[in-house]
């Protein structure tokens, strides 16, 4: 059976080392913590999913969810688990003071949700939907709904779930038929159907804030005719008790390849009362309040089973007894050596370790810089971290969740034909993971989101403020020969980044296909240049603590190891991306429909 370890040392590692929160000291979240508390939270969190939600995992995949009389019944423990999740105070870690959350600042709630998705995937689909709601809620709604929904959201005891696609559209929302019609008090009818609901209906919570896309009568057809609203489960009157049963059900429930436990369900809405958020028309605007959250949260959805993964093709590497060594015997008392020693199984696990550990340092710090930009009181450094933080959400997203797909791919390969039989659970990693490349924004619309809006948004300071991170770890890195060997990767890779930034930008003017085609490997060879950025940062603090003198010197060395790993196996394929880039779409589009 698979195990799971919080990798409590590496996230304090890129907390108090990686991030300079000196820098942030304005921050309000930053006052009222010092590093034993950051600390305390990531041990308790990381105790919570490895003894809590972690032995769930593969029983809940196995038994899935019930759909009995319109009720669906979670597996077995889900229940419990969730009680002492919200009892511990988890699901207000970040949220706001003001509607009773604890006001933690994001990089630990983006930890939290490495760590939980990790352990359980699909339990933790629950609380990461209600998270995305409140924040929608918190964001847009009146002062009302905030005192209405807030505080019962934040304490865990209601649950959101976010209800946008239908049976003849995903994507592209402006087919939504769902409508809404106003009544005399205010409010509205919501009638339609929804599918593919991530936890539409379930038994862990009192309540569940279903957030709807509608059409308003008389409303322009396309995305400019959607509206938002809040639609119950039970009705709450004026003093936040709940009333009568709201009319929304759940139709059924779908049987995935993945994510099981998870509740997946077809809602009906039969003249359901809904309330509006914000003004009629407005909706989708709205809605990518949580639309965006969701993607970033899908990203690291992606980084957590990467890591659990290579969690368990480490421990089954070293166990594993298979050949010799190719330059001799390393275990000669036993039969054979562990499959460790071979170069290849070498490769797959440095693959692993290297994307996993690059990409949890930038996800920590776009969780900084979130963090600026909501609640900083300079407006300045607020525009600035939301410039990083919109540019790196569709990466985030894609390579995040390419990766996670990989590695567990590559967790299964170093496990061999063990890896294909359900009981060392490498297999439900892969089948977990594969979800995360369709939604929220297929990868491939990530691509054109990064492409056609972040290339040209505010005016190019979105995609500069990435090369602006970049520059300033170089004239850091300048004067140190030691970093010549992460710095100059770096710096070769973000000229080829700018000059194919430059290229696409060209391209797409004179035609818009070519921005279709030059977008996937774009993407890529974007995200592989922050992760050398990541890296570096990294390497230069580990070179900097072995050279003052450290305890923890096996540590930063492993640290510089993997990211010359990096930097020499996998950077290299940006050389690729670019000529791919460059050979333009003519090809790709060059087949008749009648030839495919």
């Amino acid at each position: 059976m698979p195990s799971y370890t919080g990798p409590v040392e590496d996230f304090r590692f890129l907390i108090h080392e990686f991030l300079d929160l000196e820098a942030c000291s304005d921050l309000p979240s930053l006052k009222e913590i010092d590093g034993e508390i950051i600390d305390a939270v990531l041990n308790e969190g990381a105790r919570f999913c490895e003894s809590v939600l972690q032995p769930l995992n593969a029983p809940g995949d196995a038994a899935g969810c019930r759909l009995e009389n319109g009720a669906v019944i979670t597996p077995d423990g889900f229940r419990q688990a969730y009680r002492t999740f919200r009892e511990n105070g988890w699901p207000g870690l970040t949220s706001s003071p003001e509607f009773g959350g604890q006001g933690m600042p994001h990089f630990l709630g983006i930890a939290l949700s490495e760590m939980i998705t990790a352990a359980n995937t699909s339990w933790g689909m629950y609380p990461a939907l209600a998270h995305g709601a409140w924040e929608l809620i918190h964001a847009h709604g009146s002062e009302e709904q905030k005192r209405t929904w807030l505080p019962k959201m934040i304490a865990g005891e209601w649950t959101g779930t976010m209800n946008l696609t239908e049976s003849h559209c995903g994507t592209d929302l402006g087919l939504v038929r769902t409508r809404a019609e106003r009544l005399d008090d205010g409010s509205y009818h919501i009638s339609g159907t929804k599918i593919w609901i991530s936890a539409g209906e379930h038994d862990l919570a009192e309540n569940i804030v279903h957030l709807v896309l509608a059409r308003t009568p008389g409303a322009p057809e396309g995305t400019r005719g959607l509206s938002l609203f809040i639609v119950p489960k039970f009705l709450v009157d004026e003093n936040g008790q709940l009333g009568e049963r709201n009319a929304v059900n759940c139709a059924g429930l779908d049987h995935k390849m993945g994510i099981r436990g998870s509740a997946t369900c077809e809602m009906v809405y039969d003249k359901a009362v809904g309330y509006l958020i914000g003004e009629e028309q407005k909706g989708l605007a709205l809605m990518f309040t949580m639309m965006n959250g969701a993607r970033l949260g899908t990203g690291i959805q992606g980084l957590g089973l990467a890591s659990v993964a290579y969690q368990n093709a480490v421990s089954f590497a070293r166990e594993r007894l298979q050949g010799r060594s190719l330059d001799g015997p390393k275990f000669p008392d036993k039969p054979a050596d562990p499959i460790i020693v071979h170069p290849d199984v070498r490769r797959m696990l440095m693959i692993s370790k290297a994307c996993i550990e690059g990409s949890r340092a930038l996800a920590v710090f776009t969780a900084l810089q979130l963090e600026i930009e909501l609640r900083h009181p300079d407006a300045e450094a607020r525009e600035r971290a939301g410039h990083w933080v919109a540019l790196m959400t569709p990466i985030v997203k894609a390579w995040f969740t390419d990766m996670g797909f990989e590695v567990t791919s590559l967790a299964m390969q170093v496990h061999g034909g063990a890896g294909y039989i359900v009981d060392t659970g490498v297999e439900q990693f892969l089948r977990d993971a594969r979800i995360a490349k369709i939604y929220e924004g297929t990868n491939g619309i990530q691509a054109l989101d990064l492409v056609g809006r972040k290339l040209t948004a505010a005016n190019g300071e979105t995609v500069k403020s990435f090369f602006t991170e970049v520059e300033r770890l170089l004239a850091e890195c300048a004067d140190d020969e030691a970093m010549n060997e992460f710095a100059q990767p770096l710096a070769e890779a973000t000229e080829r980044l700018r000059n194919t930034t430059a290229r696409v930008y060209r391209n797409m003017a004179g035609n818009p296909l070519e921005a279709g085609a030059a977008s996937v490997d774009y993407l890529k060879l974007f995200a592989l240049t922050a992760m050398a950025w990541s890296w570096t940062k990294q390497a230069r603090i580990a070179q900097r603590a072995i050279e003052g003198g450290t305890e923890r010197e096996s540590f930063y060395r492993t640290k510089l190891d993997t990211a010359r790993f990096f930097m020499a196996r996998v950077l290299p394929e940006t050389l690729g991306l670019a000529a791919q880039i460059e050979a333009g779409g003519d090809t790709l589009m060059a087949l008749d429909e009648s030839a495919f």
